[in-house]
């Protein structure tokens, strides 16, 4: 296991429960061990296995739910 940590700014979060919902789809995504999510300051945290997920997949799984991630 390859242990990377992922710096996202995540732009159009709104309340607790967008960062909630970020945090649970970041969360599940394969090769994720924790995901923690900033609403205060615009950011996702997050601590993955860079063997089994890549960055731009973590950032795409952010999109999906409709939010902007700078890059």
């Amino acid at each position: 296991m390859k242990a990377q940590t992922l710096n996202l700014t995540v732009h159009g979060m709104t309340c607790g429960n967008c960062a909630r919902s970020i945090e649970r789809k970041l969360a599940s995504t394969p090769g994720v061990t924790k995901a923690t999510v900033d609403l205060d300051a615009t950011r996702a945290i997050v601590e993955y296995d860079s063997e089994l997920v890549k960055p731009e997949v973590l950032a795409n799984a952010v999109r999906e739910l409709g939010y902007e991630v700078a890059a």
